[in-house]
Parts: structure tokens; sequence; C-alpha cells
């Protein structure tokens, strides 16, 4: 036991020192599994891992989905979904806040990225705010709030290593991830919606559209729409699976973008490179969190923190409330993806041995929605909330206060939802139960 919060005191170490959490995951596994069993059977597991990662089929998905998303971001997929959600609802209070919301949704759909859908609504949907008087405030609290929705509403990357760390379906987390996101975009507008109608100054209306000028906005985002439903559909159906959906996406995404003359050989070449970096960096942080996984589980940690909670004398919907409330407080410091990669490979094998009343297969795929929706949380929470930093990296006129100031609201209705789906799995069960 001793030995592995020491394991964990060096990582945080490492982190807070600034050195990136994959090499940090790294190194502590790698030295810690040495020190426990021998440099022979640490060099050894090493190689198979990094090995095994590599050669991984369902790991394939990650840059199909990464060359999607950047392919339809160039393609002004954005804009258009702003436009259509300004053209519906930009007339009400509030309604470009909701606007926002509602576009954050759709783009976070084909972007699968938390910061890459908050940058890029910052850049569509500020500009717009700012022209019709809108707080500073309230106006990136959505951005920053609707920029959460995109590790979770599928093809998600943090559902996609959540699943390499579990050994779950990734077509069942996908699936699992849209009701708890369309509950999520619901709740961001009925919050913005509160806020604007408490305090009218802060979301002035905007221009009232005709009905021919909504139906063209719509008509607008119909492919991208399409695509959605057709990757998501397929695997619902079995038509095929997440990683073929990726490959269709990433296909499909191109001959949008290239049918709009969207891009040229150069814009191509570039998203193809910055889709080779993202996910060179995500293989290394997974193979550093399965090495550091390995660690744990050599060490015995899973159990020894399973006999600790037996003793407490907790029942079982008590021990996932104080999971829940544990990601809410190191959300508070880390963020998302060190969040994900340190706690997943501990609480899991704890949460499996819980009696729920679910399945061992339903119980990995609830706690993945519940694991990501309180790792959104963490995106906005102070003092180290990523979306908050974001938006304050493009906005440096607007204090760092009063942006985490514009985004309680939010937040607490974060909360609210987190709730539910921590003593409702059904929300996130239903739909995978049907596949």
């Amino acid at each position: 036991m001793g030995d592995m919060w020491i394991a964990f005191g060096v990582l945080f170490a490492l982190i807070f020192l600034r050195m990136p959490i994959g090499p940090a995951m790294l190194v502590v596994g790698l030295v810690g599994f040495a020190d426990l069993v021998s440099w022979r059977a640490a060099l050894a597991m090493l190689g198979t891992t990094v090995f095994d990662a590599a050669r991984s089929y369902t790991l394939s998905v990650l840059p199909l989905f990464i060359v999607m998303g950047n392919l339809l971001t160039r393609a002004g997929v954005s804009r258009e979904l702003f436009g259509a959600a300004y053209a519906v609802l930009g007339h009400r209070r509030g309604g470009l806040a909701m606007a926002t919301i509602l576009a954050a949704g759709g783009f976070s759909a084909v972007s699968g990225s938390s910061l890459a859908t908050a940058a890029t609504m910052a850049r569509v949907a500020m500009p717009e705010m700012r022209r019709y008087g809108y707080a500073p405030g309230f106006a990136a609290g959505a951005v920053a709030a609707g920029g959460t929705l995109g590790i979770l509403i599928p093809p998600s990357v943090i559902l996609v290593i959540y699943g390499l760390l579990t050994q779950s379906d990734i077509g069942k987390l996908f699936i699992a991830g849209i009701l708890p996101g369309l509950l999520g975009v619901a709740m961001y507008v009925g919050a913005a919606a509160a806020v604007a109608a408490l305090r009218p100054a802060l979301g002035p209306p905007g221009e009232r559209h005709g009905l021919r000028h909504r139906l063209r906005a719509l008509r607008g985002v119909a492919p991208t729409l399409g695509l959605f439903v057709v990757i998501l559909g397929g695997i619902y159906v079995g038509v095929f699976t997440p990683t073929e959906a990726a490959g269709i996406g990433a296909a499909v995404a191109l001959a949008i973008a290239l049918a709009r003359r969207a891009i040229g050989p150069r814009d191509l070449l570039d998203a193809l490179v910055e889709s080779g970096r993202t996910t060179a960096m995500l293989f290394t942080v997974i193979m550093g969190a399965l090495v550091f996984g390995n660690l744990v589980n050599v060490a015995g940690f899973p159990d020894l923190l399973r006999a600790l909670l037996e003793r407490s004398a907790l029942g079982p919907w008590a021990v996932v409330t104080l999971i829940a409330v544990i990601y809410l407080v190191l959300g508070c410091a880390l963020e998302s993806l060190s969040m994900i990669l340190l706690t997943v490979p501990v609480f899991y094998p704890v949460v499996q041995t819980l009696e729920l009343g679910l399945d061992p297969e339903a119980v990995l795929i609830w706690f993945g929605i519940v694991v990501v929706v309180a790792t959104e949380i963490s995106l906005l929470t102070p003092p180290i909330g990523m979306n908050v930093f974001v938006l304050r990296g493009l906005l440096p006129d607007v204090s760092l206060g009063t942006l985490y100031r514009g985004v309680t609201p939010f937040w607490l209705v974060d909360i609210l939802r987190l709730g539910l789906i921590v003593h409702v799995p059904a929300l996130s069960l239903v739909l995978p139960r049907l596949m």
C-alpha cells in the first residue's frame, strides 16, 4: 500500500513539474513495476504493452475520427451549425447563447474534442453575441459549457480511451453517450434561458429570421447531421463496427470538404499532419496509462481500496456517489485526460464488485458515462477549468473571474445531471440494451 501511495506522489509531482502525462505515467509505472517484481519482468511488460497497443485494431478508431473532425472543421461546419441554430432561436432572449450550445452539441458530434469545440465556437459565436450586446461572462459561459459536450457526445475520444482501459465495447459506449449528451444540451439551453429570463440585459434578443431563411440554414447542415446519423445508426443496428464507421466518416468528410471546395492540397496535408500529431500524442498517453495500470494491478491497489470500502460499511450506491464526489474534487486540480488515466484503473475494478443490480458489461458502460460526465464538470471547475483557460487565451479582455461567474449556472445544472446519471442508470443503458 505504501509503495502505491509513493508512486502516486511521484506521478503527481512530475505532472505539476510540467512533465507530459503520458511519459510521466510510463516512467512511474515502469520503475514501480520493476521495484515490485524485477527489471526483467518490467521491460518485458513494457515491450508487450507497447506492441499490443500499437497494433490494436480497436485503437485505429482514434486517428480516423480525428481526421474526420479536422476535415469537417476546415469545411466550415461550425459556422453552418451556429447559423442554423441562430436562425431558429436567435430572436429570443438569450437565444444566441442557446444557439451556441446547440451548435456546440452538433460540432461535438464531429470533433470528439472538448477543447477544440470550445475554441472553435468561441471564434464563431462570440463576435455575434458581442454585436448584440451580450454580457461577456454569460456569452463566454455558454461557449465553455457547450464545449464540454465534446467529450461525451459520440464519437468521443475520451470514451474510446475509457473503452481501451476497461476493455469495454466502444460501440455501446458511443450509443450510451447519446441520451446523457442530449440531456446535457437540453439542461444547458434551459440554464441559458433561465439566466436570460431573470436578467434580460445579459442576453438581448437577436434578429428574427423568416421561415425561408430558417429552412435554407437547416438544409446547409443536413449533410453533417446525416453523417452523424449514418455513423451512429450503422453502429446501433450492427451494419459496421466503430472502426469501420470511423473510416466511412473520414471518407465522407473528405468528400464533403472537396464538394464544397473548402480545402486544397495544402489544407488536406495540414489536416493530415495535425491529425498525425494528435494521434501520436494520444497513443503516447494511452501506452503510459496501460503501463501505469499494470503497476496498479500488480500492487493490488484495487483490492486494498475495495477492502477499505467494505470496512467503511457504505452501501453500493453510496460508494458510487463517493467516487463521483472524488472526481469533482480532483477536477479542481487535474485536467480531464489526466483524471481518466489516473483514476479509471483504480476505480473500475471496485465498481465491478458492487451489488448494483446490473450485469458486468452494463456496469462498465454505465460507469464510463458517469466518469465522462464527472470529467466534463472538471472542464468548468476552478482553478483548472481547461475550457475556461482556453477562452481566457482567446478572449484576453475578459477576466478569469468573469469567466468563472459566467459558467456557474451551467456548472450547477451539470451537478444535477451527474446525480441523475449516477442514480438512474437507465439513462445510459436503455439504448445499448436495444442494440
